[in-house]
């Protein structure tokens, strides 16, 4: 074996070229198919997510529930929907700094009872103001866990899954969706009072299934290295990473890349938490994108158009409860396939691309519904009306491929771990702020102006493909360690090579972003 040995690839790509005790093929591995089982149960906050965003609309489909909230007014029906909202806007950046002190798992852990309590009380809640109750404990059950499950899918997958681990955790939010589209299309026969508990009720489905996988998903190492456990975190590497094997390759470099790399955000972190958001030109940057992806998955156009879809149903002759429904879970489903297919294109092609070209093709689509709607509500044309319908498929299409599988990957991926639980709790705080404007005072505009309002995420549309093009940068293949460099520049790589030496690490990366063998462990196989 040669000292010296120079690879030129980065990130994920890199790890492909280290010896690693594995099996290529996940489901084969006894430790890979431990972790990723564990990791997809981790996708259920997602699919909880996804469950309340098509719940209301169900509900409202039944004649129990209307019943059960009794003469309510838009604006009471307004705060009622957007109760989820309202419970998860001030729990996120709490839940970050609990997610940071007590571990990801033990918040996943408090936000998925809170929500399986939720669930149980809302089934049998009496009235308005009850239920409405309910709603903003599932936020506040939602906010915790979805503050610390994404982090802790990234932060433990194996280096070759990461980037598709953390573009599918969102995209599994359309599952939700259809579990709960289907369940009210199923209670519309149900002529009591169940016909609308029982969807309540399914509400602790995905919660308990997240609750499961906490038996088996193990706790991030970087949390660990960050807490001082730095054995128990290279334990859990080779456990998860190397089938037990301490001395892979590959779990070494994880390990010493992630010591250096906490190492250098401590020295960082000494300062407030938050003015470090903005202490550098990379850190703002970073702040800018959070909040900016936050915005932009609400105003995309998305919920203005959802808002339309059962009254444009009504107008061309869909009023049956059971064809209305059928359609919104018919929608939910190609929601889901196009969002799967742009998860596993983000990781093959990368961000920047997907960012691009979706957003171009809903404002492209956007347009096309804004001038069919005019059409439909300035001359009646009934046809106009069913070709907003079809418009409508593929404007979803269009946003699944890159604005759900990123809303998320994207902040946690470009966050280093000092800012990372923090950061995706501004996003996530910003997602849902704008969500309560969404569903509450919407409808406020849509009523004076109707469908002039679209005009609005035309301009918003029209804006997000400069806003991407100047200030998103691509990270596909690079590791989350590696990620600091796109953003701070060579420094950051100095730095974390002068740390890697420091810690006896096995690799070292030069500014040119080439990588040599460390003389301090020779003995490791060479990569050429």
């Amino acid at each position: 074996m040669v000292a010296g040995g120079v690879v030129t690839n980065s990130g994920s790509d890199e790890y492909k070229t280290l010896r690693n005790n594995t099996n290529e093929r996940w489901i084969k591995d006894k430790g890979l198919r431990r972790l990723n089982i564990g990791i997809g149960l981790m996708f259920s906050s997602a699919a909880a997510n996804g469950f309340d965003g098509s719940l209301m609309n169900g509900l409202l489909a039944l004649p129990q529930f209307i019943k059960n909230l009794g003469n309510v007014n838009a604006n009471i029906l307004g705060l009622i929907i957007a109760g989820i909202s309202l419970g998860g806007t001030p729990t996120f950046i709490p839940a970050s700094y609990f997610a940071d002190h007590f571990g990801r798992r033990t918040c996943v852990g408090i936000g998925s009872l809170i929500m399986v309590c939720a669930a149980i009380i809302q089934a049998a809640t009496h009235g308005r103001w009850a239920f409405f109750g309910t709603r903003l404990m599932m936020g506040v059950g939602l906010g915790f866990a979805q503050t610390a499950a994404p982090p802790l899918t990234t932060e433990v997958a194996h280096p070759r899954h990461r980037g598709a681990v953390t573009a599918i955790f969102q995209a599994i939010w359309y599952w939700g969706a259809i579990v709960s589209a289907a369940v009210t299309l199923g209670t519309l026969y149900v002529y009591n009072s169940w016909s609308w508990r029982v969807p309540c009720l399914l509400q602790a489905l995905f919660p308990g299934l997240q609750l499961l996988g906490l038996a088996i998903i193990p706790e991030s190492p970087r949390w660990l290295v960050s807490q001082g456990r730095k054995d128990e975190a290279l334990q859990i590497l080779a456990r998860y990473h190397a089938n037990g094997d301490l001395d892979d390759s590959l779990v070494q470099f994880e390990f010493n890349e992630i010591c250096a790399a906490i190492e250098i955000d401590k020295a960082l972190a000494t300062k407030n938490d938050w003015i470090s958001f903005v202490s550098t030109a990379g850190a703002r940057r970073r702040l800018a994108i959070c909040i900016l992806v936050g915005f932009m998955i609400q105003w995309a156009g998305n919920g203005i158009v959802s808002y339309y879809l059962a009254p444009i149903l009504q107008t061309v002759g869909i009023t049956d409860p059971t064809q209305q429904a059928g359609i919104n879970l018919g929608l939910q489903v190609w929601n889901a396939i196009c969002a799967a297919g742009g998860a596993i294109a983000a990781e093959k092609y990368g961000r920047r691309p997907l960012w691009m070209i979706s957003t171009v093709l809903m404002l492209i689509f956007f347009v096309i519904i804004t001038a069919l709607s005019a059409i439909f509500a300035e001359k009646h044309i009934k046809a106009a009306g069913s070709a907003v319908v079809a418009f409508l498929f593929l404007f979803f299409g269009s946003y699944d491929i890159a604005y759900t599988p990123l809303s998320i990957a994207y902040p946690v991926e470009i966050l280093p771990f000092y800012l990372r639980a923090k950061g995706l709790s501004l996003n996530l705080t910003v997602v849902f702020a704008t969500g309560f404007f969404n569903q509450y005072v919407n409808p406020i505009a849509l009523d004076a102006i109707a469908w002039k309002f679209y005009f609005v995420y035309i301009g918003c549309l029209f804006s997000f493909i400069f806003i991407i093009y100047f200030l998103f940068p691509e990270t596909k293949g690079r590791t989350l360690e590696e990620i600091a460099i796109v953003f701070d520049g060579a420094q950051a790589g100095a730095d974390m090579h002068f740390d890697l030496a420091a810690l006896g690490g096995t690799h070292m990366r030069t500014n040119d972003n080439k990588m040599f063998q460390s003389p301090f462990k020779p003995e490791v196989e060479q990569i050429a």
